[in-house]
């Protein structure tokens, strides 16, 4: 067996009667914070207009819209929840795969299910084993400097978590895969850093992909034999390694005790609302500013060191909302003067505040080649915050809170859902939306949980 008939094997061997109670909750818990960035992206203007468009295109779907009255196609529904899922860069990601599985999971494989009636068990085993793909294909991929981890291994995620809503067998998951790989779009860094939001579509139009590769596929299209290592090796990155894409896999069938956890169980969860890159710098800063008592008029300056990425990261004056989540020197002030870094930090009302924009253009960035967002056994970030007294206070940050290694409380995540979708739906809807998803698997037709996904 190769590598991607071990990942095809894997897949259709993936039961959610054989998931241990760990996985069902961490798949559960991956569920819930999805939805929530989903249903507070919504609210967006061009997310609303988008979902209009979807709506009117496809007038008969049967797939919700997620904060919005209105359902579409599943093609248009996962393409338009996929990209309000990631505009306020509140959703989780994978260390270990370098990217975001959920979110080009979730859209496509919810969508699906809802217009096929299937129950809240199959919808789970299909998030389970779609996040596990994405993750090892992006883990074992060493994108180009430039290629952003939005939509690029994507397209797989999707295009597995739908086949195995079918039932389809390894063959054709192999297939699919291959057939996915070939649609993944090449995605760069630079409109992120703009704030342009077209990068918000990364992940809608890899959704959008991966879901019909596996039409593709009932309708007799080929693919490569081994499609990921001639897109990742020879475009998108500058090596790809099979071998790593399959390491452990074979323990995630063993029952406890040496039983290897599923990647959906060793994910992280954003708890600032910005670019993972910042939250290492914004770790530390908020333990600082948390046990020193810290005002920001006593900040003279801010030095952070971090990982080699950050040089990109230094823009003082981000000039919209998308830019600011991806300027460390705007979320360190924001941090500071606030004391949140939540959306509200980073709005279009935020941008006009002088003490922020004070302050970030005296955060000073360096970086440390040693320094690696995947690392979880040495420093993603130094911190010193020099006082208008003359003390300077340090801080270290190895593990970023919401990692698996470092988890924040159930209800902590919870509560994010919570915060996120009050706005649009209401504290108390919100609320009996979380008792829904932590019931899923008692579903016998998720409608009963996308019903409630809307205001």
């Amino acid at each position: 067996m190769d590598y991607l008939d071990r990942l095809a094997a894997f897949v259709a061997a993936t039961r959610f009667d054989a998931l241990s109670v760990a996985t069902v909750a961490a798949a559960k818990l991956v569920l819930l914070d999805t939805l929530g960035a989903i249903i507070a992206g919504s609210a967006l203007p061009e997310n609303g207009e988008l979902a209009r468009l979807a709506a009117a295109r496809s007038p008969h779907g049967a797939a919700t819209l997620l904060g919005h009255r209105a359902k579409a196609d599943p093609f248009w529904a996962a393409l338009t929840n996929a990209t309000a899922g990631v505009a306020l860069e509140v959703d989780e990601g994978s260390r270990l795969g370098g990217g975001h599985p959920a979110i080009h999971v979730v859209p496509g494989a919810l969508a699906v299910a809802e217009e096929r009636g299937l129950d809240g068990r199959k919808l789970l085993e299909s998030l389970v084993a779609g996040y596990e793909i994405g993750s090892r294909i992006g883990g074992a991929t060493m994108v180009r400097a430039n290629v952003h981890s939005h939509g690029t291994w994507g397209t797989i995620s999707t295009a597995v978590a739908v086949a195995k809503l079918a039932g389809a067998p390894a063959e054709t998951i192999r297939e699919v895969i291959n057939l996915a790989a070939s649609m993944s779009p090449a995605n760069t860094w630079t409109p992120a850093l703009d704030g342009a939001t077209i990068r918000n579509l990364y992940p809608g139009r890899s959704g959008f992909q991966g879901m019909l590769a596996v039409e593709l596929q009932r309708c007799g299209f080929t693919g490569l034999g081994d499609a990921p290592s001639d897109v990742y090796g020879t475009i998108l990155a500058d090596a790809f390694d099979p071998t790593s894409a399959v390491s452990g896999l074979d323990a995630l069938a063993r029952t406890a005790p040496g039983r290897e956890p599923y990647r959906i169980e060793q994910n992280y969860f954003k708890l600032h609302a910005c670019c993972r890159f910042n939250h290492f710098a914004l770790d530390a800063v908020t333990d600082l500013r948390r046990v020193h008592r810290l005002a920001s008029d006593d900040v003279l300056k801010v030095e952070v060191v971090t990982i080699p990425f950050a040089i990109r990261m230094s823009e003082p004056a981000p000039t919209n909302p998308l830019a600011a989540r991806f300027s460390i020197p705007w979320a360190v002030a924001a941090a500071l003067v606030l004391g949140r870094t939540d959306p509200v930090a980073f709005d279009s009302a935020t941008l006009a505040d002088a003490r922020i924009r004070d302050l970030a253009r005296r955060v000073e960035i360096g970086t440390d080649p040693a320094m690696s967002p995947r690392r979880a056994d040495a420093p993603t970030a130094r911190v010193k915050i020099v006082l208008r007294d003359g003390r300077t206070l340090e801080e270290t940050t190895t593990v970023v809170r919401g990692d698996a290694l470092s988890p924040a409380p159930r209800d902590e995540i919870t509560g994010k859902f919570v915060a996120l979708a009050s706005p649009i739906l209401g504290e108390s809807h919100a609320r009996k939306v979380a008792d829904a998803v932590d019931e899923i698997h008692t579903l016998d037709d998720v409608r009963a949980l996308t019903t409630l996904l809307v205001p």
